[in-house]
């Protein structure tokens, strides 16, 4: 089998409905709006959740939680994903960001304890669990909160 030989399966792929074209066609004329009406007219139809004058479900609804405008995004990455870099080497936002450990500004990163290292870094990062730490000071690392 070739790419040139790929095809879709018969009856998957049905043809648009040309609507308009003659009163032959079934979809002639009024184009299958119907006659008269708001729906029939150009830039006629019902605004998105509307109900008909019933009150709409996003009404109905009680509204539950808070949502802290200020909240902060951090991200985070573990000792894990500190594996990519060589022995000695700093690790900061920039090296994370080069490596693809963090995507997009936030604001800040902060490094959990999951997995083992065994080679000491220097770690500038904005925050960092104690545990991870441990960790990496255990190994001979050191780090720097910026």
């Amino acid at each position: 089998m070739k790419l040139n030989e790929l095809s879709p399966q018969i009856g998957s792929k049905k043809p648009r409905k040309r609507v308009g074209r003659g009163v032959g066609s079934g979809t002639g004329k009024t184009a299958g709006r119907g006659t008269k009406g708001y729906n029939s007219r150009s830039g006629g139809g019902v605004r998105p959740g509307y109900e008909g004058g019933q009150m709409p479900i996003h009404r109905r609804l009680p509204k539950r939680g808070f949502t802290n405008i200020f909240r902060k995004q951090i991200s985070i990455i573990n000792i894990r994903d500190l594996t990519n870099f060589e022995s000695g080497s700093i690790v900061d936002e920039a090296a994370l960001v080069s490596k693809g450990l963090v995507k997009g500004r936030r604001d800040g990163i902060k490094l959990l304890a999951k997995g083992e290292i065994d080679y000491p870094l220097t770690v500038k990062i904005h925050r960092i669990s104690k545990a991870a730490k441990e960790k990496i000071e255990a190994a001979g690392g050191n780090i720097k909160v910026t």
